[in-house]
């Protein structure tokens, strides 16, 4: 018989998966593993995404948890607090059922 998933991992990953459930936020969830930390408009930048969207989807991902944010002047440096969310995502990625 196949051993059951701990309950506290099936929440953890449960919460990761909703929260990160956009196409916009895997790409930042990508770009942030590959970049210690970024502002808003280097994320704009480089996922050629409008700046309002995107902050509003770091917010999002900070206020649940996910990133980190701090200040330097006037820009805002984001950083991946989870680092267990690209666990998950390499995980769907390297599925050999989803055709990606």
């Amino acid at each position: 018989m196949a051993e059951l998933l701990d309950t506290e991992k099936i929440e953890v990953v449960a919460h990761i998966l909703k929260t990160v459930a956009h196409p916009l936020r895997i790409g930042i969830v990508d770009l942030l593993n590959k970049n210690e930390e970024l502002t808003v408009g280097e994320i704009c930048q480089t996922l050629d995404s409008e700046q309002s969207l995107t902050s509003h989807h770091l917010q999002n991902m900070k206020l649940k948890g996910i990133l980190a944010s701090r200040r330097s002047g006037k820009h805002i440096f984001y950083s991946l607090k989870i680092k267990e969310v690209v666990s998950v995502i390499e995980c769907i990625e390297n599925c050999n059922h989803i055709p990606l």
